[in-house]
């Protein structure tokens, strides 16, 4: 099996990120979209939406990592890693987070940008470092 980890810096813990099959990235920010952003033919008046970080807030008052709550919905994750510019990697979203009514797309990207995560059902509780995403291949 490969080691995607050589295409990844900022790792949270290795031993844990590859586990399974691929190498695993974990959630560092969840941000709303507080105003919608354009995009047009050209280029010229493209704009970012204006985000926004969603609250956290303990599950638990001894817990080291809050939680978001996030209700059905659109959202933004950040991961905690980067990727280095030498592959074009495929990411896909966890099995855990789709049994859970949540995706996001599948990607082949050099650097890693905000994932569009949607939100469906009853939400969903996600904790601080979880781990969402997968990298399941790489091309140099």
């Amino acid at each position: 099996m490969p080691d995607y980890s050589e295409y990844v810096t900022d790792i949270v813990h290795k031993p844990t990120q590859t586990e399974g099959l691929g190498f695993d990235l974990t959630v560092n920010a969840v941000y709303e979209i507080a105003a919608p952003g354009r995009i047009d033919f050209g280029g010229g008046e493209l704009e970012p939406a204006t985000v926004v970080a969603h609250d956290t807030s303990n599950r638990n008052p001894d817990d080291d990592y809050e939680w978001w709550s996030l209700s059905a919905g659109q959202y933004l994750l950040e991961c905690n890693e980067s990727l280095t510019g030498e592959a074009t990697v495929t990411v896909q979203p966890r099995t855990e987070l789709l049994e859970r009514g949540a995706s996001h797309p599948t990607l082949h990207v050099e650097t890693l940008p905000r994932l569009p995560l949607s939100v469906g059902g009853a939400g969903l509780r996600l904790k601080e470092n979880a781990r969402v995403s997968t990298i399941v291949d790489a091309e140099t």
